[in-house]
């Protein structure tokens, strides 16, 4: 295990019913195969080196033996490897026949772990063959040239890394206490589930979706390997499925009904879990009367494979846009996302009795947004548009594309508009203060910004109503607002909602209106470059401002936000992920220099989010003080900024 990540395997290898020895050879193969692929775990489907379809042939004394022989073998060839090994085997306890998964490593038999659910029913009768683990004492048995004790107590097996695991045989999860929930809440950290479901209509995506949820309710990653091409098909049909899970997410799959062998290869991000379950008071809450045999491995990782960073991440995606859903969840993610915000400032409005808002609306992004859901909660209380009084504020920095789009967005919804320049007021301020205009410092900027607020803030009581505020969660992680600027309002719709997201959001907008119009000046809004608007425009009226050339992409700040947040990686593991999500856009530099951005500001810009205004939580991460989010405004970053630097 390297920055969290342990590389797991499953395989289905090419299988022949009864034939012991071909599956032996095959297991090998894919153990080898594996090993030198940088795996550290590999599983097998049930029953793997006999078939799980052997049926009266399990009660064969010839083929019982065979198996040991086998295992013998396995144990010789794999002496030398650092590689886990978890094979299905038929193995006899005293007077039981037992359906086991057994743990083998560097020539010794780690462990044996016997199936507990024995399915006697429709097509399977488990029972005419195998005893349950329920039936077992604990036996002493003398096995492959090993002395083991085989138990039913749950196991839970660790390695020098501190990777744990547990292991489950096929009808125990479909079980309604499975043993994964003892397991995990012992500790283990991954499932490995050997298998033979067969197929039926409608199976496979139920089977997807207990896996997807029994992973997501432990908190666990989940690797599940079932048997294949090989298997009698005298009455079933066994499809070979590979699944591989990680907190209820699909990390990889296998192809079912394949004719050839597979071996699927992921990496499981064991931080992650671990980070998941310590903010869970629940999953803390269950696990405190579970205990479980601790069975200590050997060091998996091959030193050869595992010294650079460059051999992390070969089997696994690291999404570059955290926020952002998934393609085929888009609209209904972001009809959610935009109904949540819509609410909040719905009962907001209802609890106060007021039926006017104010906003400020600059022609970007976040006022756009914050515009939009305004109109929406309006209509959706009943209420008259003309009551949303948009108010736009020329100043210094104002580009005729912003003015213009300010202009019309107000127009197309039909609400109340106003236009108050702020130039004279802010050159009165700077005589009153005595700050020369020609120095465009910071205090020329938010003089600029306050002067805003004051005027949305002293409109809201000419109208009875309250300021909505604009600002957008990666703008508060940043402390990219003006101090009791556009850092305040009476109820910030934004506060939950990044900036990459919110692009997405307007142009879900944009995309339901009929009026073809309102929908192009959206879009145009969507791709304005991103801008403050405090400093002087060029002389054609273009845009000079740009945010992200001053405090960086807003991609790399909401990939570093989420990963920081969400789960509380150091500086070396989010560079480390930044580094291969990014790899097409940014070097390595450009994004070190973005981090060290990141961690700067985020530490000394939490005073203004120490003192945010109300706003909903929108997704799994929020910065308000009084919910997600709570930290001194005085904490030093120097920890994070030195990792920085050793980058």
């Amino acid at each position: 295990m390297k920055h969290g990540f342990v590389t797991i395997a499953a395989a289905i290898p090419s299988l022949k019913v009864a034939d012991v020895q071909f599956n032996r050879k095959q297991i090998e193969n894919c153990i080898i195969q594996a090993e030198s692929s940088g795996a550290e775990i590999i599983t097998f489907p049930e029953l793997s080196l006999t078939g799980y379809t052997c049926q009266d042939l399990f009660t064969q004394q010839l083929l019982l033996n065979e198996v040991e022989r086998a295992v013998l073998q396995i144990i010789d060839c794999t002496r030398k490897l650092n590689i886990i090994s978890i094979v299905g085997i038929p193995i006899e306890v005293g007077n039981l026949l037992l359906n086991c998964a057994i743990v083998l490593q560097g020539g010794n038999i780690l462990g044996i772990v016997p199936k507990i659910y024995l399915p006697n029913y429709n097509e399977f009768y488990e029972k005419r063959w195998f005893a349950s683990a329920q039936d077992l004492k604990p036996t002493e048995i003398h096995y492959a040239g090993n002395k083991l004790t085989v138990t039913a107590e749950h196991q839970v097996f660790k390695t020098e890394e501190g990777v744990t695991f547990g292991i489950e045989i096929c009808e125990d999860v479909w079980a309604p206490v499975p043993p994964s929930n003892h397991l995990t809440l012992a500790g283990a950290d991954l499932i490995f589930n050997l298998s033979a479901s067969n197929e039926t209509t409608g199976k496979h995506e139920y089977l997807k979706s207990l896996l997807a949820q029994q992973s997501a309710r432990t908190i666990c990653g989940y690797i599940y390997a079932g048997s294949g091409f090989g298997e009698s098909t005298q009455d079933l049909v066994y499809g070979g499925n590979v699944l591989i899970y990680e907190n209820g997410k699909l990390l990889h799959e296998g192809k079912r009904f394949s004719l050839q062998p597979q071996l699927i290869l992921g990496e499981i991000d064991i931080e992650l879990l671990r980070s998941d379950r310590r903010k869970n008071t629940t999953f803390i809450n269950a696990q405190r009367n579970e205990t479980a045999i601790v069975v200590h491995t050997h060091s998996t990782v091959n030193n050869s494979l595992s010294s650079v960073n460059d051999n992390l991440l070969k089997y696994r995606n690291i999404n570059k846009h955290p926020f952002i859903p998934i393609e085929s969840r888009m609209q209904p993610s972001c009809e959610e996302i935009f109904s949540i915000q819509t609410l909040a400032l719905a009962k907001r409005l209802v609890h106060i009795n007021t039926k006017n808002v104010v906003l400020g609306i600059s022609g970007g992004l976040d006022s756009t947004l914050a515009l939009l859901v305004c109109v929406k909660a309006f209509d959706l209380l009943g209420y008259d548009r003309k009551g949303i009084l948009g108010v736009t504020m020329p100043g210094f920095g104002t580009s005729d594309r912003t003015y213009h789009n300010a202009q019309k967005l107000m127009q197309a919804f039909g609400i109340s508009m106003r236009e108050i320049s702020i130039t004279k007021a802010v050159q009165q301020h700077f005589q009153d203060i005595g700050h020369d205009p020609s120095v465009k410092d910071i205090t020329y900027e938010n003089s600029q910004a306050r002067e805003r607020t004051q005027i949305l803030m002293d409109l809201s009581n000419q109208v009875g109503g309250v300021v909505v505020g604009t600002g957008d969660l990666s703008e508060l992680a940043l402390g990219w607002a003006t101090y009791n600027g556009d850092h305040m309002s009476m109820y910030g719709v934004n506060a939950g909602v990044p900036k990459t997201l919110v692009k997405y959001l307007v142009r879900y907008v944009a995309q339901q209106l009929d009026d073809e119009a309102t929908k192009q000046l959206l879009i145009d809004i969507v791709e304005t470059p991103i801008s403050p608007e405090l400093v002087e425009t060029e002389g054609n009226g273009k845009i000079s401002q740009v945010t992200e050339d001053i405090v960086g992409p807003y991609e790399l700040h909401d990939f570093f936000i989420y990963n920081v947040m969400r789960y509380g990686f150091r500086p070396a593991k989010v560079f480390l992920l930044a580094c291969h999500a990014f790899k097409d856009e940014y070097d390595a530099e450009t994004i070190k220099k973005w981090l060290k951005t990141f961690y700067r500001r985020f530490f000394s810009q939490q005073f203004k989010r120490s003192c945010l205004p109300d706003g909903p939580k929108v997704g799994s991460v929020s910065l308000s003080p009084r919910g997600d989010w709570r930290m001194p405004s005085d904490a030093q970053s120097s920890l994070w900024l030195e990792e920085c630097d050793g980058l």
